[in-house]
């Protein structure tokens, strides 16, 4: 039995072949919202004929409306002879979500604080490196209570390319060291070493606003920029490359 898990970003679509709780083969491809759902049941096709297998489910979860209103109806064309969840506001998760609005926190969340909370014990603090940087805690009693947003590694090098006349474009690398010698590692520098502390920072915040001892909680990197940052970071207790792909496991499972 192999479960094809899609995670539709606003820069990235992650799609993972599950079996047995394993990953067994993984794509990213860019997020377009001009791909049609013609289009993309080629490109999904293609991906499982590298990778043979029998598929007995898909479950998506996605950010991006206009995207996964291509994906729906690409289930219902091209792969209605097999069981899909989509996460969204009515899909049981499993997970409670304490917010002031439950229905306006990102699936891609909700699905990554489940995982933590399934494959954790006590309480966890997610740290996703996508297009934005998302923070989200999860109780020892296993509630999802909120987290924090900021914006992503490559929008805040963008951004700096498009409002700093004097700065480009850089390659996402560790410098030699915090204090650069020239404009390419300052950039590199700032953001590296910036985030890093802006995560350290953040996390210690909410672990002492939970009121729960630092030796208790995980700290739980996920994302495909994740290695860039972990390694200059004091709080991190794991890194579970596919933790969405996993969280959609569970909520397929419940909903199947």
């Amino acid at each position: 039995m192999t479960l094809l898990a899609v995670d539709i970003g606003n820069s990235n679509t992650v799609l993972g072949l599950i079996a047995d709780g394993e990953v067994e083969a993984h794509w990213r491809v860019a997020t377009d919202e001009r791909r049609t759902s013609d289009e993309w049941a080629l490109l999904v096709r293609g991906m499982l004929a590298e990778h043979p297998c029998e598929l007995t489910g898909i479950a998506v979860c996605s950010t991006v409306p206009a995207v996964l209103h291509e994906w729906r109806e690409m289930l219902d064309r091209h792969f209605s002879d097999i069981p899909s969840v989509v996460v969204e506001p009515g899909v049981r998760t499993g997970i409670p979500v304490l917010t002031d609005n439950p229905r306006e926190v990102g699936a891609d969340r909700i699905v990554n604080a489940l995982a933590a909370a399934k494959g954790f014990d006590g309480a966890s603090v997610v740290v996703d490196f996508g297009t934005a940087i998302t923070f989200d805690v999860v109780t020892a009693q296993g509630q999802y209570v909120g987290g924090a947003i900021a914006p992503g590694i490559e929008i805040s090098l963008e951004a700096l390319g498009r409002r700093g006349a004097q700065l480009r474009k850089v390659e996402l690398l560790r410098p030699r060291s915090v204090i650069a010698k020239n404009t390419v590692e300052a950039l590199q520098s700032g953001l590296v070493f910036g985030v890093a502390a802006q995560v350290d920072g953040l996390v210690a915040r909410m672990i002492a606003e939970l009121g729960a001892d630092v030796a208790d909680v995980n700290v739980i990197a996920t994302g495909h920029l994740a290695p860039l940052v972990m390694a200059e970071c004091t709080s991190f207790t794991a890194h579970v490359p596919w933790l969405t792909l996993r969280g959609l496991e569970l909520v397929f499972a419940r909903n199947s």
